[in-house]
């Protein structure tokens, strides 16, 4: 059974939706957070998590080490930190139990990206024919190809994809981002073919909702068996499921596809600025922490700008 949470947490929630704006999905994370938070303290010592102290607070999130990703232990040790501030600042108590708690660094959340030789093996194990193969095919042909998030890709509609199919001269993709800020991103000539072959006749038409239940997914892109929204844990499973097929279960994830599509562009010499545009992120800074540069392509770089790198044919003194 689900804990409870304490009358100052579903304050904090409230607070987070009214005065911060905060989506329907972020709340219902840091709610799936801080239950897991109260359970956690609760079972351990007993009490609520507005009496928790910083131990208690510690021994959580070192439980949750051992069974979560470092992105949900990111994720929760933010949501628990806010919630104490917010205890703290609206007077629920004096002191904050998180205040000496180490940081947990982005970079070191960051998934590590696939090398353009893996990504090839996992788009190649999606072999055969079928509806399911055809789709599964234009599902990570356009994950990998646009960098789009999750919820972006599933959240596809015909409308969106219209131009890049109809259009190849100029083939361009609408996406929903974060805060319902709308951008255009390009889809390659693979993603591009692998979406129409899922289009076609042999494809997407096979799946379509015939029961009038479903006409709010009759526009969707991406169906499940049943002709419904493909949903984010269904999209989950197919990447898995084919990257158990080539030996990569262990490293790939929707979100990989998404680093490495980023990393490769940089890789190949991409501007950041052209890469921030399509992740559709607000700040360069996060772009520039999400797509680490290779080591290799720094030294690229760097011996083929600077004037004193030592390379063959620079870093000649001028008289």
């Amino acid at each position: 059974m689900t804990a409870a949470l304490p009358r100052a947490a579903e304050e904090f929630l409230s607070w987070l939706e009214v005065e911060r704006g905060r989506s329907p999905r972020t709340l219902s994370s840091y709610r799936r957070d801080l239950v897991t938070y109260q359970e956690g303290v609760q079972e351990a010592v007993g009490r609520d998590i507005v009496a928790s102290t910083s131990g208690d607070v510690a021994a959580h999130l070192a439980a949750l080490r051992r069974t979560h990703s470092a992105a949900s232990v990111a994720r929760a040790h933010s949501s628990i930190r806010g919630l104490h501030r917010f205890l703290v600042e609206e007077g629920w108590r004096d002191d904050d139990p998180t205040l000496d708690l180490a940081s947990i660094s982005v970079t070191d959340l960051l998934p590590k990206a696939l090398s353009e030789e893996e990504t090839d093996r996992l788009l190649g194990a999606v072999v055969g024919t079928g509806p399911m193969v055809l789709r599964d095919r234009a599902l990570l042909e356009v994950l990998y190809g646009t960098g789009a998030r999750v919820s972006e890709v599933v959240g596809l509609n015909l409308g969106d994809v219209a131009d890049a199919v109809e259009s190849p001269e100029l083939p361009l993709v609408r996406v929903l981002g974060k805060g319902d800020k709308e951008r255009v991103v390009p889809l390659g000539r693979l993603a591009r073919e692998a979406l129409g072959d899922w289009l076609s006749g042999q494809g997407r038409p096979l799946l379509e909702p015939k029961n009038w239940r479903r006409r709010a997914d009759a526009e969707a892109v991406f169906l499940n068996a049943r002709g419904g929204r493909l949903s984010r844990v269904g999209m989950f499973g197919v990447v898995k499921k084919y990257a158990a097929r080539v030996g990569l279960e262990a490293k790939v994830s929707p979100h990989v596809l998404r680093h490495s599509c980023a990393t490769h562009m940089l890789a190949r010499g991409a501007d950041v600025r052209v890469v921030q545009e399509l992740l559709g992120h607000a700040s360069i800074a996060t772009t520039q922490r999400y797509t680490k540069v290779s080591p290799e392509h720094l030294r690229r770089a760097y011996e083929g700008a600077h004037p004193r790198a030592g390379t063959k044919g620079r870093g000649k003194r001028v008289a």
